[in-house]
């Protein structure tokens, strides 16, 4: 018999104060009685860039495999996995419907191998509409891109 999996919550957002400008990322995970927040922040960035990190940086932190049921405040994050573009990207070499070179490639190849290792649910919630954990992710975010200490974002090419 397989071994079940752990149940983990995550919420998480991103901030950016400019777009680009500083900013942050911030999951808070709920699992098995036990709470955990993660943050960090960036010298200069994007929002999206920012709401994708949240979203790899608390999936990197699992120790093992996880069913994860995952809310955002994202449609881009979300859209991106619920309505297949992240497949289409990359059947069609990394194009987008515009034709463009989709942006943050670097990330969302950084999301593959663990959407690979955890089951993933993600939901949206409307941002800034008093759930208590969106909204400390928020604030944790929004601290983060204020007061660092910030990183350099490789990966942003601004």
């Amino acid at each position: 018999m397989a071994d079940e999996l752990t149940k983990v919550t995550i919420h998480t957002d991103g901030s950016c104060l400019g777009n680009p400008g500083p900013g942050g990322w911030a999951a808070v995970l709920e699992y098995s009685g036990h709470r955990k927040e993660l943050a960090d922040g960036y010298k200069r960035t994007t929002n999206n860039r920012m709401e994708l990190l949240a979203v790899i940086e608390s999936l990197a932190s699992l120790k093992r495999a996880c069913q994860v049921d995952l809310y955002t405040d994202s449609q881009y994050v979300r859209n991106a996995i619920v309505k297949k573009w992240l497949d289409s990207w990359q059947r069609k070499n990394w194009i987008n419907s515009a034709k463009k070179p989709v942006k943050n490639k670097d990330l969302w190849l950084r999301l593959l191998p663990l959407l690979a290792k955890h089951e993933v649910s993600f939901n949206w919630l409307k941002g800034h509409a008093g759930h208590v954990d969106n909204e400390r992710c928020d604030i944790l975010a929004r601290t983060s891109a204020e007061r660092g200490p910030w990183a350099e974002d490789a990966g942003y090419p601004g």
